[in-house]
């Protein structure tokens, strides 16, 4: 992969990993850089507006999935949160998406059950 261009990286990145088209505090994001290369993921915890600014830009704030977690603000357009497009960060290129996460089964589940089969229901059930 280190062999591989960001623009590469970023479309392959997209053959396995589904994103959601807009952000909210609470959402996984994928996060890649291209210098050093590094793929992670963190947690958005806040996103307020840059006031100090005539174009919206935004104040994202996430924590990165690390042992410590690891807090962190970015000062990012709607296009660039939300993986529309690789952006540069003291010159060195930046991708953010975040990532669809679907409750209540897993692919791997749908794969084995087969279309038409029966499939368990999500969620909680009572046990007496």
């Amino acid at each position: 992969m280190n062999d591989m261009s960001m623009e590469q990286l970023v479309a392959e990145l997209r053959k396995m990993i589904r994103f959601k088209p807009d952000i909210d505090t609470g959402d996984l994001v994928l996060i890649v850089a291209d210098d050093p290369r590094l793929i992670t993921y963190g947690v958005i915890t806040d996103i307020e507006a840059d006031t100090t600014r005539r174009d919206p830009w935004w104040h994202v704030h996430m924590q990165m999935l690390a042992v410590p977690l690891q807090e962190m603000t970015w000062t990012l357009r709607m296009e660039q949160m939300c993986g529309r497009e690789i952006f540069t960060m003291g010159g060195k290129k930046r991708f953010m998406a975040p990532v669809l996460i679907e409750y209540g089964h897993s692919p791997t589940q749908l794969k084995k059950d087969g279309p038409g089969q029966q499939k368990k229901k999500p969620g909680l059930r009572v046990i007496k």
